[in-house]
């Protein structure tokens, strides 16, 4: 399970584990050195999409 901490609007998350094969093979086409900023951009659009959503 991922260690998730929100502290002065920063999320930081650790021990992220993601098991999805299409996903791992999306990002191991890019280089190992762009993956975090890839990975924060996918989390930032992912949560902006849930928006809203925490009321359902």
């Amino acid at each position: 399970m991922a260690d998730i901490q929100i502290k002065d609007g920063i999320i930081t998350i650790a021990n992220l584990d993601i098991q999805d094969p299409n996903i791992a093979a999306i990002l191991a086409a890019y280089p190992p050195a762009r993956w975090a900023e890839i990975t924060r951009r996918a989390l930032k659009i992912g949560l902006g999409y849930l928006k809203g959503g925490e009321k359902d």
